[in-house]
């Protein structure tokens, strides 16, 4: 059974963790491509986490789909891992 704390991310090896901020004023914050983003992602992404990697990517140059691919790259990497834990 799922505590009430964690009871909404299902059965996953992502850590857990409390959060000091307030999540949706983070995710109000992202621009528009990334809160769409993170809207259909299949992994509780955190908006911090979506944010560096958004940030790391303009910093190199990328355009906003290049940018989002990124994410799918990442997110296709973590799902891998989810698959390996289980």
């Amino acid at each position: 059974m799922l505590s009430r704390w964690n009871a909404n991310l299902g059965r996953t090896a992502q850590r857990q963790r409390r959060r000091t901020r307030n999540p949706m004023a983070a995710y109000d914050a992202l621009p528009a491509p990334l809160r769409a983003w993170l809207a259909r992602a299949a992994l509780p992404w955190s908006p911090a986490s979506c944010l560096r990697l958004w940030e790391r990517g303009r910093a190199r140059g990328l355009s906003v789909e290049d940018r989002l691919a990124a994410l799918d790259r990442a997110q296709a990497r973590a799902l891998m891992r989810e698959a390996e834990a289980a």
